[in-house]
């Protein structure tokens, strides 16, 4: 199972995040403590994950999903977030 990171920005004016927030936790174990951040374990490559949520976008709209390592640092996150990346990263 890897982590991946996933981050977007959504820039048609008043776009609706419900559709790819729905599609992101259908992936896998999910953390979404940062506005278009999630982190998110799951069973399938990157390019499944990118090509799963590719639906929930617009052509004018911008994806980015990346394997994470498993080593991280942060500051500023309450305990249930910090606790969900010291258990899953």
């Amino acid at each position: 199972m890897a982590t991946y990171l996933i981050t977007y920005d959504l820039n048609r004016p008043g776009q609706n995040y419900n559709d790819l927030f729905e599609a992101i936790k259908k992936i896998g174990i999910w953390w979404h403590c940062l506005d278009s951040t999630w982190i998110v374990k799951s069973n399938l490559t990157a390019a499944q994950v990118r090509d799963s949520l590719t639906p929930a976008i617009d052509n004018n709209d911008s994806l980015l999903v990346v394997v994470l390592s498993g080593v991280g640092a942060w500051t500023g996150l309450d305990d249930d977030c910090s606790s969900w990346l010291k258990n899953n990263l």
